[in-house]
């Protein structure tokens, strides 16, 4: 089996970077693979373990020519040749660029509970090609002590940080009552994007300001959706034995 692989789905170039690709990867297992990840398991898994060359047997599985996956990767300039397949480290770096994985973008994290806790230890912001600067927090017994290598300030002294410091992203972890204001004290220093955790459905419309909602709800209600389908499955096919 191949060691090299191609990622892709048809529907356009965005298709390459934000659709799902659970059926790449399911497809790649039933075939062998050990390990095989699209863009949503992680970028840095094409190197990873024992790869499939998707050029026509992957596509086959999910009734995708190869031509339609070349055709989606050219979009974003020429990658690998019709019968070579592509050279494995190429496509990965092109595909990081394309995503600003490789620009170092600054971030700081606010707010550190329990979920900013959970992110400042079990998630690699350096691998997704953000440098996390600074932590911080208004709990006295935090201030001064670090995460992983990351600092924690008082929450007093952010405005001073921002001023003084070119941020790229915030990682808003703070309850629900502060979420706004800490917000327009991020937007009017000019802080380019919010990773929104707090639960609440950030705007900025009067700034230039990104703002990313991650909401759990939205994730759970998927899996309810997956469980109940599969269930539903089950039951149609016993139900078809049965008569």
């Amino acid at each position: 089996m191949s060691k090299n692989v191609i990622i892709g789905q048809s529907g356009g170039p965005t298709a390459v970077i934000n659709s799902s690709l659970a059926g790449v990867y399911k497809a790649a297992i039933s075939l062998g693979a050990e390990k095989v990840y699209g863009m949503q398991y992680g970028i840095e898994g094409v190197l990873e373990g024992k790869l499939i060359d998707l050029d026509t047997v992957l596509g086959d599985k999910m009734d995708i020519t190869a031509s339609q996956i070349r055709q989606d990767l050219s979009c974003f300039g020429e990658f690998g040749q019709q019968g070579y397949g592509y050279k494995v480290t190429a496509l990965r770096a092109e595909i990081a660029s394309i995503l600003g994985m490789d620009r170092g973008y600054s971030a700081i994290l606010i707010g550190v509970g329990n979920l900013g806790q959970a992110l400042l230890c079990n998630f690699s912001f350096k691998t997704w090609g953000f440098d996390l600067k600074a932590a911080f927090d208004v709990k006295p017994q935090l201030i001064g002590t670090d995460y992983e290598g990351v600092k924690i300030h008082d929450m007093a002294t952010l405005p001073q940080f921002l001023s003084e410091n070119k941020v790229d992203a915030a990682v808003l972890c703070v309850p629900k009552a502060h979420a706004v204001q800490t917000t327009e004290l991020l937007t009017s220093h000019g802080v380019n994007a919010i990773w929104n955790f707090t639960n609440v459905e950030l705007t900025a419309p009067e700034s230039s300001t990104i703002v990313e909602n991650i909401h759990f709800s939205d994730s759970l209600l998927s899996l309810s959706y997956y469980i109940s389908e599969d269930n539903d499955e089950k039951a149609a096919r016993a139900a078809r034995m049965n008569k």
